[in-house]
């Protein structure tokens, strides 16, 4: 399992209000918004936050997407190692295939693979 991109989730209370902060400071444009998450991306670099009210499904927000090239190997590590799961693996409706853990010092990390 290789990590192919790691994203900031910043959790704010209303999205539109923090998409003028990064849209209209940093030029950031909006890439994909399902209403609770947006991501906002620069067209140029690809640099990009995801910005959450509160995830749609999962018990808590997490604080950063990581994006693996296999999320079964990932979900298989996570068992093995006994490391604390906050929300199982699941496939979303969105497309996406993916759980939760707990880091220690207790960041909640999203463990995802996106699927066509």
């Amino acid at each position: 399992m290789r990590i192919m991109s790691v994203t900031t989730n910043l959790t704010v209370p209303d999205i539109d209000e923090a998409r003028t902060f990064w849209s209209g400071l940093f030029g950031l444009t909006t890439e994909m918004d399902l209403g609770w998450v947006a991501r906002l991306t620069d067209p140029t670099t690809g640099a990009h936050v995801q910005l959450v009210t509160s995830d749609a499904t999962a018990p808590e927000d997490s604080a950063l997407t990581v994006k693996v090239d296999d999320v079964d190997e990932a979900w298989r590590q996570v068992q093995d190692r006994g490391v604390e799961v906050v929300h199982p693996i699941v496939t979303e409706e969105w497309g996406v295939r993916r759980f939760f853990v707990r880091a220690p010092g207790g960041t909640v990390v999203n463990i995802a693979q996106h699927h066509d």
